[in-house]
């Protein structure tokens, strides 16, 4: 497993060939069931990198943590953090971030998502979600609220909902939690793990067991979480 401090370069031979991701700041307003207005940073990869079917797209939810008005807090964690640094990442990145004291509404991310893959050239078969803590939260939720709209999620430190477990059985998710964590206990995770594998989910969990609430330095520093991504394409819809 690579350092925390940085995912280890050989993230896919094609983050190897590509030059460091463009950081771009974007404010996304829009009406489709009800007004939405995010501020998010985006970064894409040089044009000449762009796949024939479009590129994946991540969207990242940071935690509470970052909540507020100086958009550079979403580049504390995760992805967004290592493509400020320059990592090279082999897909597009979109990182919103929440004002003060809210919570993330998945109707709100389904908008930027349709939006972004409607203005760039994005593969809509292979968007993934991830988020750590308060985003992880969201993205069990994304999921099940969305689950035609993603390819896969992988939650950090998140709890999901396991009245909805059956909705994100056709969603593949690589779930991550440390043992010791003591703000969101890991007991909510697993029983949202064993819940989408009793109705035949398929779901990944790793358990950091000396960890506790920050699994996301370790989860986001380690290139077989970005390369199982990258792996994942929308499930085609049950038959009728």
């Amino acid at each position: 497993m690579s350092a925390p401090g940085r995912p280890n370069a050989a993230v896919g031979s094609a983050a190897n060939a590509a030059p460091p991701l463009r950081e771009q700041e974007q404010v996304f307003t829009s009406v489709i069931t009800k007004p939405v207005a995010m501020r998010y940073l985006l970064w894409t990869p040089a044009p000449g990198t762009r796949p024939a079917a479009g590129w994946p797209l991540v969207i990242f939810m940071h935690g509470s943590g970052e909540r507020g008005e100086d958009l550079a807090e979403v580049k504390t964690n995760g992805p967004p953090m290592y493509a400020a640094k320059g990592q090279r990442f082999p897909f597009v990145l979109a990182a919103p971030q929440l004002p003060e004291h809210r919570r993330w509404d998945v109707d709100e991310i389904e908008s930027l998502r349709a939006d972004l893959v409607k203005r760039l050239p994005i593969d809509p078969d292979r968007v993934l979600v991830t988020g750590l803590s308060l985003g992880g939260h969201g993205a069990w939720d994304y999921a099940a609220e969305y689950p035609d709209r993603v390819a896969a999620i992988a939650p950090v430190c998140g709890m999901g909902d396991i009245r909805r477990a059956r909705r994100v059985a056709r969603v593949p998710v690589w779930a991550f939690h440390g043992a010791l964590d003591d703000q969101v206990p890991i007991a909510g995770d697993q029983a949202m793990v064993n819940a989408v594998r009793a109705v035949g989910g398929n779901v990944k969990f790793t358990i950091y067991p000396e960890v506790g609430h920050n699994a996301w330095d370790t989860a986001y520093a380690d290139a077989a979480l970005y390369d199982w991504l990258m792996a994942q394409h929308r499930a085609p819809p049950p038959a009728a």
